[in-house]
């Protein structure tokens, strides 16, 4: 039943009313309240983008539950092929070999110092993974995670420090840090 004229304030309204029990119903869905708030944000947003699209407010609740149905199922279909490719991701972390010590000579020695300012939970995995030479899974273990969790993590860490370091050394981060010349009091 598709309206005549956009989504009013009396729509919104009824909307905005049944929050609570919104968020409850995609809480038992996806198990997840911080996944749930996500997956309600967006179903918001796309309703005040589109507005149009909405039935008028006797028929805007049963409405909305259908679109958030969709988005949970949406939802857990992207999250099996990201789960797919994390995995993929923590088996050849799992294999992969430390770099020649060569190569590790010519490493900034600023990313030391940089990857102790992230996250505890990253600058660890950091340390852990990429310093030591724990594997992926042992880390995993040591920390209470699944090895897609840890893959995840390391991932994040990664991508952090990474970041960190571009910030820090602009164009030397670029080539690598090898032939570093950026400041070491970074």
């Amino acid at each position: 039943m598709m309206p005549t004229e956009p989504t009013t304030a009396n729509e919104i309204s009824v909307l905005l009313e049944n929050h609570r029990a919104f968020l409850r119903f995609l809480e038992r869905r996806v198990g997840d309240r911080d996944t749930a708030e996500d997956i309600l944000q967006d179903a918001f947003t796309k309703v005040l983008a589109r507005p149009e699209v909405a039935p008028d407010a006797e028929a805007v609740v049963p409405w909305f539950y259908r679109l958030l149905r969709n988005a949970v199922i949406d939802r857990y279909r992207r999250g099996g092929t990201a789960a797919k490719a994390l995995e993929l991701f923590a088996r050849e972390l799992e294999h992969q070999e430390s770099a020649p010590p060569d190569v590790e000579a010519e490493i900034c020695a600023c990313v030391a110092r940089l990857a102790a300012t992230l996250k505890p939970e990253y600058a660890d995995a950091i340390q852990q993974i990429d310093v030591e030479g724990v594997p992926v899974k042992a880390f995993a273990e040591r920390n209470n995670l699944s090895p897609n969790n840890a893959g995840v993590r390391v991932f994040r860490a990664r991508d952090a420090l990474r970041k960190r370091v571009t910030e820090s050394c602009g164009v030397c981060a670029e080539h690598g840090c090898v032939n570093c010349t950026c400041s070491k009091t970074h």
